[in-house]
């Protein structure tokens, strides 16, 4: 087993590392859907690849370490983990999500899990006295994101965790944006880390998938039993390019949180922005807390043009960076959340939280920075109304 301390290490060689057969550095794509076994009851610890497979093992055995919790579970997408997480509630149960969360986690509440009579309610979860208060007896879990999506909204891991234990309630924290490179809820209490790792973890572009860690040997138990159950796994060969691209996680967000950093500066400082989002500022809300629960500011932007901009001659007037879903990869993106990662909720409940017709969000690529900060000057100056 090697030896190391920092999670850079761990990126490479953590959870299960190699090819003890073969003495392969890469674990194999155990590209199977069943396995021999030996005798009516006799196996090898194998049986069917949705119940397990050892590439998806590896996988789930790595992004626990990296997340610091008891077990990991690798699911087809991030919704599916979010999915069998909800899955955990029962009839007339009730959970708390956070003002701004993505458009699939509120979609997924309200229009499938309350056919189940499975309840929510939006609350302002920075305000944690507010939080405190709306705890009451239906309500079983508080899902938050931190920096939220799509306005990076910070929220106090430990003060939510705190809450949660209080009420003996669970704490269900989406760590897409950060990554257990930037963030681990787990170290401040929290009972479950979801994954969207699509994103960053993956960070190519090149697969769809979701992660869940949790912190207590019966929620594993039971979350195992849901994933076998509803079946919703990543397969092999997905669970191969997974770990392939957690490999190199550290070295990419050093670089994607650089260029953020750099690109967040120039939007602050344009005549052109009205509004900007970023955890990393120092005048940004919860900047302090985000500075004691994470490494930096990670590397996405929103940020908002003033009224004389036309946005869509912006998103027209982009080169590099491409107008799509999603964030996370080494490319930059951009995106209209109103009408794209979050269209689903409905209009009246955006403008409540924030998240304007005119809000942009970026997802900031590894690209060099004076290209991308080119591309974006080049489009605020297109999109000036004359």
């Amino acid at each position: 087993m090697a030896n190391y301390e920092k999670i850079e290490s761990a990126l490479i060689h953590g959870g299960i590392y190699g090819d003890k057969t073969t003495g392969a550095v890469n674990v194999p794509i155990y590209q199977t859907s069943t396995y021999e076994q030996k005798g009516l009851g006799e196996n090898t610890g194998w049986e069917y690849s949705r119940t397990g497979n050892p590439t998806r093992a590896a996988l789930e055995a790595l992004i626990a370490e990296l997340e610091k919790g008891k077990a990991g579970f690798a699911f087809g997408s991030g919704m599916a983990a979010i999915t069998a997480v909800l899955s955990l509630f029962e009839t007339g149960d009730r959970v708390i999500i956070s003002s701004n969360v993505y458009g699939g986690t509120f979609r997924v509440l309200d229009k499938v899990f309350k056919n189940f009579k499975i309840g929510y309610e939006i609350v302002d979860t920075t305000d944690l006295g507010l939080l405190d208060s709306k705890v009451t007896d239906d309500v079983k879990a508080i899902i938050v994101e931190s920096p939220a999506n799509p306005l990076l909204t910070i929220t106090d891991l430990k003060g939510v965790a705190d809450i949660a234990k209080k009420h003996n309630i669970l704490s269900i924290v989406d760590n897409t944006f950060m990554t257990p490179y930037l963030q681990r809820p787990i170290e401040f209490g929290v009972d479950i880390v979801v994954h969207s790792a699509t994103k960053y973890l993956g960070g190519h572009s090149d697969l769809v998938a979701g992660l869940v860690v949790v912190n207590d040997d019966e929620l594993a138990k039971r979350l195992a039993f849901i994933q076998n159950s509803t079946g919703g796994v990543l397969g092999p060969f997905d669970s191969f390019l997974l770990i392939r691209g957690i490999k190199t996680l550290g070295v990419r967000l050093d670089r994607h949180v650089e260029n953020a950093e750099k690109a967040a500066e120039f939007l602050k400082n344009n005549k052109a922005v009205k509004n900007i989002y970023y955890p990393g500022l120092k005048d940004a809300q919860g900047y302090e807390i985000n500075k004691r629960q994470a490494k930096n500011g990670g590397a996405m932007i929103s940020f908002e043009l003033y009224e004389n901009y036309d946005i869509k001659k912006f998103f027209k007037s982009l080169k590099l960076i491409a107008l799509a879903e999603s964030l996370g990869g080494v490319e930059s993106l951009v995106c209209h959340p109103a009408s794209m990662t979050h269209a689903s909720i409905p209009k009246e409940v955006r403008d409540k939280v924030g998240i304007t017709d005119g809000l942009i969000r970026l997802s900031i690529g590894i690209e060099n920075i004076d290209d991308i900060l080119k591309d974006l000057d080049n489009a605020i100056k297109e999109s000036e109304v004359k």
